[in-house]
């Protein structure tokens, strides 16, 4: 995927079912071990709650690798599966949703679980803020002292950034550029420098 929405703040959504409190929490995580941090967080905050149920799609949208969910003691079936669902059908990428309940006294049946979880994070998507995510590939590029304020001016012209500079001889730079992008820089670095400057990909 060339880029994706994200997260652009958390969202926490309240709901009280059968006296049951449901407290839906939704969070950019960029990975899995940022996942799981969120997860540690929130039930930290939450000591006391029955159930902190959870789904996360922790890359792209399309990135099958990092997806997980947990039911939490609930039962299977009735709360981290309706949870992943309702993130993956958002197209929204790099999420966790955790759902903490605090069990009021009167059973829901597994339907109505399922509807309290998978529920909550819908609600808390409609209200969620998001930003387009375009992710960045890391090239090389050698270039003389009198090459660099035209390189930098084109880096920004491309949404790119320069991730490191290296004085020697002359200036080793490691850019980062979105990947729709490449062609184009490649083309205008090209023109400007007669042909003498060239993107490597990076190691």
């Amino acid at each position: 995927m060339d880029s994706w929405l994200i997260p652009a703040a958390p969202i926490t959504v309240t709901e009280e079912i059968k006296k049951s409190r449901f407290i839906t929490l939704l969070a950019h995580t960029d990975g899995v071990e940022a996942a799981k941090a969120f997860v540690d967080a929130v039930r930290r905050e939450h000591p006391a709650a029955r159930h902190h149920c959870l789904a996360w799609v922790a890359g792209a949208p399309d990135d099958s690798q990092q997806l997980g969910f947990s039911d939490d003691g609930e039962p299977a079936g009735t709360a981290g599966k309706p949870m992943l669902a309702q993130l993956m059908g958002s197209g929204i990428g790099e999420i966790t949703a955790v759902v903490v309940r605090y069990y009021g006294g009167i059973k829901l049946g597994t339907g109505g679980l399922v509807k309290a979880y998978g529920g909550g994070v819908q609600l808390a998507l409609t209200q969620l803020t998001t930003l387009r995510k375009v992710p960045l590939t890391e090239y090389t590029l050698q270039c003389e002292y009198s090459w660099l304020s035209a390189v930098d001016a084109l880096v920004t012209q491309f949404e790119g950034r320069i991730v490191h500079t290296e004085y020697q001889s002359d200036v080793q730079l490691i850019l980062a550029l979105p990947q729709p992008q490449v062609d184009g820089f490649s083309q205008k670095l090209a023109d400007i420098s007669r042909g003498a400057l060239q993107l490597s990909p990076q190691e």
